[in-house]
């Protein structure tokens, strides 16, 4: 009798719980995704990140200062070429420091876009073999860019020192400018990474691309726009890195930021950030199928 009993309990305690019930649904057009569902694979988005910098600096000789050399070889060529036109206005912040630090924001954006933009492509095999928001992909690529950035900030911040430059209360609100920067180039890298795997030649485009956007954002190297023609200060509203890398450099100087300016392109770098995910989001479930 008492076996009887035994058996019956040890049956009733090894009974699966039940477990929870999962619901596949189509998504909305509308949806550019869960912010839930991207947290909960928070940690993923860190190995991605990590992972995409440890390979970009993997066997390189003078390893993560790569990063700083490129702002700087271009700040020398820009200083030695431009250093008249550049200096026609606001001589309180010398013209290598002034490129320096527009060039250290661009590079972080430019860098950004270029490994968001191939994210998807170059992560083919983990993409038709495993679920996990693909969204996460062309968002870890900003980690190495952003990397970069903090390394190149010590050397601007000698830089600082070396001209006698203070920087004023004006530096707090320096995250809040990197904010709209990391938004711009989360929202072109992933635009461009969803029409990199449909069209492939937007490998070869991007670069091109890139390129011509540091030369439409004037804030980089001229210290003057005032003298640009009328069609150029109206293309100059359209671009969102203008006003915030100008906003970035005057934060670190300690300069006067044009807060107007800084809204409107604060909110079309919203805008971009939310059309980027949107679209990418709204295409990406045909990944998997012609990758």
């Amino acid at each position: 009798m008492s076996t009887v009993l035994e058996t019956a309990t040890w049956k009733a305690a090894t009974t699966p719980t039940e477990m929870p019930l999962t619901r596949i649904e189509r998504r909305s057009r509308w949806d550019i995704g869960e912010l839930g569902e991207l947290w909960q694979y928070r940690e993923l988005l860190f190995f991605l990140a990590w992972r995409d910098f440890k390979v970009r600096y993997k066997q390189t000789l003078l390893g993560v200062l790569w990063a700083v050399m490129q702002p700087v070889a271009t700040m020398l060529a820009f200083t030695l070429f431009l250093h008249r036109l550049g200096s026609t206005h606001d001589p309180r912040v010398p013209y290598p420091l002034f490129v320096l630090s527009g060039l250290l924001a661009w590079t972080f954006v430019a860098s950004a876009v270029s490994s968001a933009s191939q994210s998807i492509v170059g992560n083919q095999n983990l993409i038709t073999k495993v679920y996990f928001p693909r969204l996460l992909i062309p968002l870890g690529a900003l980690g190495a860019p952003l990397i970069d950035l903090l390394v190149g900030m010590v050397v601007l911040g000698g830089v600082l020192l070396w001209h006698g430059v203070t920087p004023e209360w004006h530096l707090l609100m320096l995250p809040l400018f990197l904010l709209g920067l990391a938004g711009t180039a989360v929202g072109v890298g992933t635009f461009l990474a969803a029409l990199t795997v449909a069209y492939r030649d937007f490998r070869y485009v991007v670069p091109f691309l890139v390129q011509l956007w540091m030369f439409a954002t004037p804030s980089i190297y001229l210290q003057a726009t005032a003298e640009l023609n009328p069609v150029g200060q109206v293309l100059l509203l359209l671009n969102p890195l203008h006003p915030l890398i100008s906003a970035f450099r005057n934060a670190l100087v300690g300069e006067g930021i044009a807060w107007l300016q800084v809204a409107g392109s604060g909110l079309l770098s919203l805008a971009l950030l939310i059309g980027g995910c949107w679209y990418f989001r709204r295409v990406e479930r045909s990944f998997a199928d012609i990758i």
